[in-house]
């Protein structure tokens, strides 16, 4: 199967464009002033992407390790399945990377400001923050379950994949034993017709042998048939005269 068409590498196409997106979203992070509001939510933002693509890249491991038990089966080698393994390591180190530039910075900068806000806060503004984080928790499970049901897809279109690969690969074998076969039957009608134009030029040629011996000897039998009644007058002539 080829890269345009197997889904491991659409996948990974799809996981490389949100990386790629999320080291510009980091550096735009970067360059936003540091306890803004901007930049609470642009955290909010990287953290929940980081989050995101780790599951993808642990899914698509889990894939790799299925592959791996049977690589022939899904028509690729050891070689193939160290590449994408390495591939899968990067892409979780550049992930890590940023998670990590996010949490420090964010850690060391906003720990002590945020804790006094909350003892500053009000009950009430206690309970709906609470209530808001029940709403994003519910956010986030509902991402996880769409996640889950794009993977399902993927792995479903996988194995019909498979299935469909070996279906063309039994017809191409069918295809290429009806091929050998009709060569080989060329090949014998091509015998025969050779055997069969031999064999018409040999009766030709007997039947020239046999109309020549037949007409040689007609002309000796009628040479015999002269001389026979020529003896037999002579005899008679005799008998005749002389007795």
């Amino acid at each position: 199967m080829s890269s345009a068409q197997d889904p491991f590498y659409i996948v990974k196409d799809e996981i490389q464009d949100s990386i790629d997106n999320l080291q510009a979203g980091f550096h735009e992070w970067e360059r936003t002033p540091v306890g803004s509001g901007e930049q609470s939510r642009a955290t909010r933002e990287l953290l929940s992407n980081c989050e995101s693509i780790e599951w993808q890249v642990d899914e698509l491991e889990k894939t790799i390790s299925v592959a791996a038990r049977d690589p022939s089966l899904y028509g690729i080698n050891e070689v193939e399945l160290e590449k994408r393994r390495k591939w899968t390591n990067t892409a979780r180190i550049q992930v890590g990377n940023i998670k990590k530039g996010v949490t420090g910075k964010t850690s060391s900068s906003n720990f002590g400001g945020m804790r006094q806000e909350l003892m500053r806060m009000p009950k009430s503004h206690q309970q709906d923050r609470t209530a808001g984080s029940y709403v994003a928790q519910d956010n986030d499970d509902f991402i996880s379950s769409e996640a889950d049901t794009q993977m399902l897809l993927i792995r479903q279109q996988d194995e019909e994949l498979d299935e469909l690969s070996a279906s063309v690969e039994r017809i191409g074998s069918v295809g290429l034993t009806i091929h050998d076969e009709l060569l080989s039957q060329e090949k014998i009608m091509e015998e025969l017709g050779s055997e069969m134009d031999s064999t018409a030029n040999r009766l030709d040629f007997v039947q020239k042998k046999v109309a020549m011996v037949m007409k040689k000897a007609s002309a000796k039998g009628q040479m015999m048939m002269i001389l026979f009644l020529i003896v037999l007058f002579i005899i008679l002539f005799v008998l005749v005269f002389f007795t």
